[in-house]
């Protein structure tokens, strides 16, 4: 028998081969793709890897798309995913996930195709500088040099420096030598050919585990966990944090709250619980559970005698739903300290303190402090469950009593939905093993001033608090905690314009697995958050409704009809409690009417 014939090989190739096997030995599970003719080689191994079993590729033929849906993945798993784009206005297209990503401290990978440096500021065609395009952002980043051909078998020089780069790449994602996980950009020169056969030592050493002296989380450990990605989680609290034994000691004394803003996570309830403090938490926190939540926090912050005796806040997350919040971190009369956490950091006051973690000193805690706030809370809070059913008047032997009864029941059946029911709904129908992401709508303001607390998983982009990427977002929340046969739904609230904003990532691959998301779409036909903000009272009424509400009439039903999800119009809250708490088995898109 002759030997066998030798493969078509190209460095390309074999350089994506390398990148790609070092990210995924190291934990990296999630790969999307957007196609494109410079990127081919890391498109065609990323294909490979999954044909192999090694990773879940998700590919979308928009660019922001892709983006979006990888930072959904980083902030539910807490591990990057790869997204893997051509050159040119492609890679530009990946900027607002990564400023998102920057500004929430989620993980994300981007691994842009180019040209070679040769071919850059000539004229050629779609070539740009691409290298420190998101330099502002990234928490580190490379122009890799151009492959040159090797004989090696997998172990040569360039392959082990590939290997070095995906070695650091995944761990300045995480954080390492950084105040926050973040985007990594790595852009990736490549002379033709672009591809050949992919070299049998990609899948050997995808399949085998990072060096023992790398300590980077395996990303299947995470997943298996069901773990989520919020925050700070636990961290921020000294006695859930071994070794920080210079944490700041919070004595008692100072009139106290705690703030949990977005991504703040359960520390901040743990905090709060631990020292007898009032917990204002918003609903895209992950800390609005528990006994010290306080409802129809707002209005209580303008109260003189309970917002305005606040002498120290300790501030978890984000904090960008209300402008009492933001007014109170602005006091400099007040001690505000800021637990340091995966975002940004908050310093609205110019002398706000930033901590790695908070301790509970000695001494009792302020039982009348805590007890007015509670006691007001109590006062405030809302219920918004359906009236229910008047029993004994439903048996009654009196005609009109029973009559009365089954008149109230019917009344309450056609009750039209407004925006605090719709929230509502879906804070019910919603349990740990759920997943709720909020659209950066007026819907997310609504849902915070009426919900009331409950321990389960939400998310929402509130970094920048854009519109852009929201489907995408819960798509890559939907496909990461339903991996490995997880159970749970993954539920969508967001406005018209913010869902149309993102239409393009209603589309998915055929074969691609589904995942179990419905989005809920509240349909007031434009922009009615500026009928809250001031320029409803600068804007005239033409031009308010043509630049600011911007008003549309598209059909949503025949969109999703045409992208391939299931579509349900729901008017009153009888039929959108069926529809959430029916068996869900792919994507459903929900329309619920609302005034403006």
């Amino acid at each position: 028998m002759g030997s066998p014939a030798p493969r078509d090989a190209a460095p390309s190739t074999d350089a994506a081969a390398a990148l790609l096997s070092g990210l995924v030995a190291r934990g990296i599970r999630h790969l999307v793709v957007s196609p494109g003719s410079r990127s081919q080689a890391l498109a065609l191994a990323a294909a490979e890897l999954e044909a192999a079993g090694l990773v879940s590729l998700h590919v979308r033929i928009d660019e922001r798309v892709a983006g979006f849906t990888a930072l959904g993945i980083g902030r539910e798993t807490g591990m990057p995913a790869a997204v893997i784009c051509t050159s040119g206005t492609a890679v530009a297209n990946l900027l607002p996930a990564a400023l998102e990503a920057h500004h929430s401290g989620v993980p994300l990978l981007l691994l842009t195709g180019d040209r070679p440096p040769e071919l850059r500021g000539i004229g050629a065609n779609q070539t740009t500088r691409q290298p420190g395009l998101f330099h502002t952002a990234v928490r580190w980043e490379a122009d890799l040099p151009v492959p040159v051909a090797t004989d090696d078998d997998g172990d040569g020089a360039q392959t082990r420096e590939l290997d070095a780069v995906a070695a650091t790449a995944l761990a300045a994602a995480l954080g390492a030598g950084a105040r926050a996980a973040g985007p990594v950009h790595l852009n990736v020169p490549l002379r033709e050919p672009l591809a050949g056969a992919a070299p049998a030592w990609m899948t050997v050493r995808a399949a085998g585990s990072a060096p023992a002296d790398e300590s980077v989380e395996d990303g299947d450990d995470a997943e298996a966990s069901g773990a989520h990605y919020q925050g700070g989680g636990g961290i921020g609290i000294a006695d859930a944090a071994p070794g920080l034994e210079d944490a700041h000691v919070l004595d008692h004394g100072p009139r106290t709250v705690v703030v949990a803003g977005a991504d703040a996570g359960p520390g901040a309830e743990e905090l709060a619980h631990r020292g007898g403090f009032p917990l204002i938490a918003e609903i895209v926190s992950g800390a609005r559970f528990g006994r010290q939540v306080v409802h129809g926090y707002r209005a209580l912050l303008r109260d003189p005698e309970l917002g305005g005796r606040i002498e120290r806040v300790v501030v978890f997350g984000h904090p960008t739903l209300s402008r009492e919040v933001a007014r109170l971190l602005g006091q400099p009369d007040v001690e505000v300290l800021a637990v340091r956490g995966p975002g940004e950091a908050v310093n609205l006051n110019g002398a706000t303190v930033g901590v790695d973690a908070v301790r509970i000193g000695s001494g009792e805690s302020d039982r009348s402090w805590l007890g007015a706030w509670m006691r007001a809370s109590r006062a405030a809070a809302v219920d918004l469950s359906p009236r229910a059913p008047d029993a004994d008047g439903l048996s009654s032997a009196v005609p009109q009593q029973r009559l009365g009864a089954i008149n109230a029941e019917v009344e309450v059946m056609r009750a039209p939905l407004d925006r605090a029911t719709l929230v509502d709904a879906l804070w019910r129908a919603t349990w740990p093993h759920d997943r709720l992401v909020f659209g950066s709508s007026r819907l997310v303001r609504v849902a915070d001033e009426v919900l009331g607390g409950k321990k389960v998983a939400v998310h929402a982009n509130r970094g920048l608090a854009g519109i852009d990427g929201t489907v995408a977002t819960a798509t890559g929340v939907a496909l990461a905690s339903q991996a490995g046969g997880r159970p749970g739904v993954t539920r969508l609230l967001l406005g018209d314009l913010a869902f149309l904003h993102d239409a393009g990532a209603l589309l998915l691959p055929p074969g691609e697995e589904e995942p179990r998301l419905q989005v809920v779409v509240g349909n007031d036909g434009g922009g009615t958050i500026f009928d809250g903000l001031e320029v409803a009272g600068v804007a005239g009424e033409d031009a308010m409704r043509r630049v600011q509400y911007t008003p549309q009439t598209v059909r949503l039903e025949q969109l999703a009809l045409a992208l391939g999800w299931e579509y349900h119009r729901v008017t009153t809250r009888v039929a959108l409690d069926q529809v959430l708490t029916a068996s869900v088995g792919g994507r459903q898109l929900i329309e619920v009417p609302l005034p403006r």
